[in-house]
């Protein structure tokens, strides 16, 4: 069962639902295998920042999965990325239609940057979960409250439509694709210029 609140439980970010039909993993631990389940779960086990109050206000209504567990999910299973009038069937960049500082970014974002690696087109995830290790960076230590701590492996998320759901990463540590940049270009080594910062920020708004 939710043992939280306590001291070790992990901000989660509320995701996007555009897309998710092309998602296999969902769920804060990622142990849900199907919109159904994630639905279902969702229902029955939602949880409000350790509130207590609020989750008794919102009271067990337990669905039907035959029916309204399947009709909802169905529902999810329609919300589809954002338009992005920029990419070809393959969900790359149409050089008659991207700007030059796109195409920068795209040849960055599949080559040196290496974000392709679990961010491959054309919806830029490769619907399994990763261990960025950010641990390497810090000693644990308590911060309002939240004990930070390694993340361990942690879900990608599609990047397609990515301009229009801040925060980032999976807990909303980052507030703009610019944080996420120069976030990766640290705990990567990449040594990125201005220019190419830029550049991958341009790429990632043409998704």
């Amino acid at each position: 069962g939710d043992i939280r609140p306590q001291e070790f439980r992990h901000r989660l970010d509320i995701p996007t639902l555009r897309g998710v039909n092309i998602q296999r993993l969902f769920g804060s631990q990622r142990a849900l295998k199907s919109i159904e389940d994630f639905t279902e779960f969702e229902q029955r086990a939602a949880y409000f920042d350790g509130d207590p109050v609020i989750a008794t206000k919102k009271g067990i209504n337990v669905l039907e999965r035959g029916s309204q567990v399947h009709f909802m999910a169905e529902f999810q299973a329609i919300l589809d990325f954002p338009p992005a009038p920029k990419l070809n069937i393959y969900g790359m960049l149409c050089p008659t239609k991207a700007t030059e500082a796109e195409m920068r970014g795209q040849e960055l974002f599949f080559g040196k940057t290496k974000c392709a690696v679990c961010h491959p087109a054309p919806y830029y995830t490769d619907n399994l979960m990763h261990n960025l290790k950010t641990e390497r960076f810090y000693k644990p230590r308590m911060i309002n409250g939240r004990m930070a701590s390694a993340d361990g492996p942690i879900k990608t998320f599609p990047l397609r439509g990515i301009k229009d759901s801040p925060p980032y990463l999976h807990d909303g540590r980052l507030l703009t694709l610019e944080d996420t940049v120069e976030f990766f270009n640290l705990i990567q080594g990449l040594k990125l210029t201005e220019q190419e910062k830029k550049d991958l920020v341009a790429f990632m708004r043409a998704l």
